[in-house]
């Protein structure tokens, strides 16, 4: 099956443009539209600035521990273009009706489906590994998400493993869903380093033709995330944007900025490869006191995914850096002020604009 390569995604009728979803254009899918719209008004012809058609998306992770509903609700209130379910205990998390209904009301996609593959998640949907992969294709399949995120096999999945890169391959063949497996970490246990997961946790060693790249994944490893995105190139689909220090054997999932990962730098570098695919904010809010603080969380990651991943380069053509690129989002030109006049029915009426002579 051909499938278009990352750097086309933004032409793909799928999360990263309009997609209809049972003969209706979610709105979601038009937000990307509608900034680029509004920074262009705002700066005039002169702009540089350029928002590429990656959609951001919200994962249902990022909310625990409250549920999946509670994700598509954040997801339309703070402005993400979608979500990604992760299959987990959550019953809401397994239930396809349930899901689409969720992503009707709240006009907010399904644009990913995580399958479950975690060790907290190995009942789910019963222990056969393959059989978890048939389902999750089901369900994005029936939801018209575009990504399936997998991670690699435990060591201790002897058959799953050393089948795994070709199965993934087979699998592949039969959808337009695309599975794309994600850069995990070995572990430290005392004086030695552990590798929990087969054929390899570093997709750099594999011929994997679509990958997750994961920032909090990176700090545990000790990668060199930049690096590996490079090598990628147009493997690299799908990006859990998130951050971590990487010590004590911790996932930490942090809010991108927070940590010691090249978050920002690697999403200019996205943005000015024209990258196609999806910007999924995995981040971990558990110790949130409420929902408003984790709201609050949430809103910070976006803005900082957002302020990130533009292109943007000066008239000398070399890249701008944060504080030019703050400094052109805040140059709005004013608009003339305006004289209203209100009669006695209350109808406005708008006298134009006021000679800046005037007193």
């Amino acid at each position: 099956m051909r499938r278009a390569p990352a750097g086309e995604g933004a032409h793909r009728t799928a999360a990263g443009g309009a997609r209809e979803a049972g003969g209706t254009r979610h709105a979601a899918f038009t937000r990307a539209e509608r900034t680029k719209g509004a920074i262009a008004h705002s700066l005039g012809a002169v702009s540089p600035i350029q928002v590429p058609d990656a959609p951001v998306v919200l994962s249902s992770a990022s909310v625990y521990p409250e549920k999946t509903p509670a994700a598509f609700e954040i997801a339309a209130k703070l402005g993400y273009d979608g979500v990604e379910v992760l299959v987990s205990s959550d019953p809401a998390s397994q239930d396809i009706d349930l899901l689409r209904r969720l992503s009707d009301y709240h006009q907010i996609p399904v644009t990913a489906v995580h399958s479950p593959c975690l060790v907290l998640t190995q009942r789910v949907w019963g222990r056969e590994p393959w059989g978890k992969l048939v389902r999750s294709k089901e369900m994005a399949e029936a939801l018209g998400a575009r990504t399936i995120v997998v991670h690699p096999a435990f060591r201790w999945q002897r058959e799953y493993a050393r089948e795994f890169e070709s199965g993934i391959a087979r699998m592949q063949d039969e959808t337009d869903v695309v599975f794309a497996v994600e850069n995990m970490y070995p572990v430290r246990v005392r004086d030695r380093e552990v590798v929990p997961y087969a054929p390899s946790w570093n997709p750099l060693d594999r011929d994997y033709p679509d990958v997750t790249l994961d920032l909090s994944h990176t700090a545990m490893s000790g990668s060199d995330a930049m690096e590996m995105a490079k090598q990628l190139g147009g493997r690299l689909s799908h990006v859990h944007v998130t951050d971590g220090f990487g010590g004590q054997n911790l996932d930490e999932h942090l809010i991108p900025g927070r940590g010691t990962q090249p978050v920002g730098e690697l999403l200019e570098y996205l943005a000015e490869g024209g990258f196609g695919g999806q910007l999924v904010l995995e981040v971990s809010t558990r110790k949130a006191a409420d929902r408003q603080a984790r709201m609050r969380e949430l809103a910070e990651a976006l803005a900082f995914t957002r302020l990130h991943f533009a292109q943007t380069s000066s008239a000398s053509g070399r890249p701008r850096d944060r504080r030019e690129r703050l400094a052109l989002l805040r140059r709005r030109p004013s608009a003339p002020p305006r004289r209203f006049a209100v009669d006695g029915g209350g109808t406005v009426d708008d006298k134009g604009t006021v000679d800046p002579g005037e007193s």
